[in-house]
């Protein structure tokens, strides 16, 4: 179950590229939106990092 857990977190780090993207494309247009987007990706890779941690340290716990 935690091989699951190991991929699905990179799906943040994808949606972090997608917002950044996302956030770039839409600066000229709407600079608002641009920042909304700039702070999700932000978000994504904040929950990347916790994600990655809890799930390590969840790890640890069972091997003891």
């Amino acid at each position: 179950m935690s091989k699951f857990f190991k991929y699905f977190e990179y799906a943040y780090l994808f949606f972090a590229v997608l917002f950044i993207a996302t956030g770039i494309y839409e600066y000229g247009d709407t600079p608002q939106r641009s920042y909304l987007m700039f702070g999700m990706a932000g978000l994504a890779v904040f929950m990347f990092f916790f994600k990655r941690r809890f799930r390590r340290r969840f790890e640890d716990r069972n091997k003891q």
